[in-house]
């Protein structure tokens, strides 16, 4: 065989990789500071053109000193509940059947017929331990999406005191 012949066979049974185009989408705009809640004051007579340039300056000095990127939008207070909620209670169950199970041997053992009390008692736990377990997801998805919330003021606050600083240093009242 030669090898313009095992050359066209590879090329043949090679894949074929299609080109897409993807369209180029700008990012989001970032929000002002005046949407963050920072309110900025020319204390020593800067026009609108300078306050806009020494606010876009220190809003990058923020970033770049912070680490942080605003974006528009909310916080996802939703996800933050379900993983805090997929993560507790778990061994509920089984600590309120241990519990029961041995709540109910005893008082088998004094009613004559201990198995069946350790029975009824673990099945009275088991109920028990889901209960348990029901309420510690609710209360861990409440504060789970509290703690997201809080987490997030946190970071803007910091990203804000950033910017005050810095324009303060220009000549700026912020707040």
């Amino acid at each position: 065989m030669s090898r313009l012949t095992v050359l066209a066979g590879l090329l043949a049974a090679a894949p074929v990789f299609a080109q897409v185009a993807v369209p180029n989408t700008p990012p989001p705009p970032k929000p002002t500071l005046a949407q963050v809640g920072l309110m900025v004051y020319p204390a020593k007579g800067q026009t609108a053109e300078q306050q806009k340039k020494d606010e876009a300056a220190c809003y990058e000095w923020a970033e770049t000193n912070t680490g942080l990127t605003l974006a528009v939008g909310s916080v996802d207070t939703e996800a933050a509940a379900k993983n805090a909620a997929g993560q507790a209670g778990h061994g509920a169950v089984v600590k309120g059947a241990a519990a029961g199970t041995a709540g109910g041997l005893v008082i088998g053992a004094i009613a004559g017929d201990a198995g069946k009390g350790a029975a009824i008692g673990a099945v009275a736990g088991s109920m028990g331990g889901l209960r348990g377990r029901s309420r510690a997801k609710k209360q861990a998805a409440q504060a789970g999406a509290g703690q997201a919330a809080e987490a997030n003021q946190q970071a803007i606050d910091q990203f804000k005191k950033a910017a005050a600083v810095c324009l303060e240093g220009r000549g700026y009242t912020a707040r």
